[in-house]
């Protein structure tokens, strides 16, 4: 009899991945930190524990199996993604839970490997047109996800194929795109936005405000579960490794979506916007600012108690001078009036060729407040 092993096996995917398999004729072992949450699970074998020990991932691996499903993973939907609080355990326990499997996997009796990704990791601004959405697979990089959770998603990917290629393992990547379906978290605070979004409009009184995370025009594409199995087993049992997408072509916006489902519920709803203060979702002006203030700053520290490396002294002057001139005077000059341009060019000219650290910790203040404040304005708009 064939043995099959899933990862994350108590959750949505992975519980419904676990009665699929089950129907095909496997031995099926899942692991997970809690039983699925709407229905027993058909596993042969459950064992509920954290594979962020290696212990437990040592456990989970007995036996050896034919297939493995990576699913496991610390996430959830925007209101635990985007607000920045869950950021280092997103990442320390995501890609704790993969460098445990591939480390213990790389010593043999594994068949094959399925990691699910997800479309998080594709850069933010591909997906901000509802016209032309970007997410075919080669438009990962340069990379911009809009969250830790995809930067880590980026980064295992990268892992599990660099696995594949020095040790010799079978692995396979594809990038998960909104799954939905019966028994899906919907009310925990890690729903996905299709279980969201049926439940703030199921439990608004009609005519009230239904908060959505950004400004509604962002772009998803969303998949039943039943389809996505097809693909999950399909693409693992074939020959390619991907990374490929596993979603549907059909792109839609967060607020369409919103008003399709007011159309299915009968009732109309305001809707209402949830800005996504992370310093990933600043815009490429604030970037500069940022960028140049903590460059500022580290050439101004640097000649205090330096000295620095000859060549960064000679190269700074003229390479900060510049740039900082010219983002301040295209950028600030229309908000503050030309003020800072000229302070910051006067600060950094006086420079000239010397290393003077008092100016350059001036320069990068005056930056990293211009910065601030104009961070602030974007999100008061």
């Amino acid at each position: 009899m064939k043995r099959a092993l899933v990862l994350g096996g108590g959750g949505f995917i992975g519980s419904h991945l676990v009665k699929r398999l089950k129907s095909e004729g496997f031995w099926v072992r899942a692991v997970d930190l809690k039983r699925p949450g709407y229905s027993s699970s058909a596993a042969d074998d459950f064992i509920v524990g954290d594979l962020c020990d290696l212990a437990v991932c040592t456990k989970a691996l007995e036996g050896g199996f034919d297939e493995v499903y990576q699913l496991a993973a610390d996430m959830g939907g925007a209101g635990y993604i985007f607000t920045g609080e869950h950021d280092a355990d997103v990442m320390h326990n995501s890609a704790q839970i993969n460098l445990n499997v591939l480390h213990l996997a790389a010593k043999g009796g594994i068949g094959r490997i399925f990691y699910s990704s997800s479309a998080c990791i594709y850069p933010e601004h591909n997906q901000l047109d509802p016209n032309n959405p970007n997410c075919s697979e080669d438009s990962a990089y340069p990379a911009a996800p809009d969250s830790e959770y995809g930067w880590e998603k980026l980064f295992s990917e990268r892992l599990y194929l660099s696995y594949a290629r020095n040790y010799g393992l079978t692995v396979r990547v594809a990038r998960f795109h909104n799954i939905f379906g019966p028994e899906g978290a919907w009310n925990n605070g890690r729903e996905k936005s299709p279980a969201a979004l049926c439940r703030k409009i199921a439990e608004t009184p009609e005519g009230g405000e239904i908060e959505i995370w950004g400004d509604g025009q962002q772009t998803r594409s969303f998949l039943y579960i039943d389809e996505c199995l097809d693909g999950v087993l399909r693409f693992t049992r074939g020959s390619w490794e991907g990374p490929v997408n596993i979603g549907s072509e059909e792109m839609v916006s967060i607020n369409d979506f919103a008003k399709k489902i007011m159309g299915i519920a009968g009732a109309l709803f305001i809707i209402g916007t949830i800005p996504l203060i992370t310093i990933v979702n600043a815009s490429a002006d604030n970037l500069v600012y940022i960028f140049l203030a903590q460059t500022l700053l580290a050439v101004g520290v640097g000649g205090y108690f330096g000295p620095l490396p000859a060549l960064m002294v000679e190269a700074y002057p003229t390479k900060i001078r510049n740039s900082a001139i010219s983002a301040t005077t295209n950028i600030s000059g229309p908000i503050f009036g030309g003020t800072a341009p000229l302070v910051v060019t006067f600060l950094i000219n006086a420079t000239g060729s010397n290393m003077v650290p008092a100016y350059y910790l001036t320069a990068g203040a005056v930056l990293a407040l211009i910065a601030l404040i104009k961070i602030k304005a974007d999100y008061e708009v």
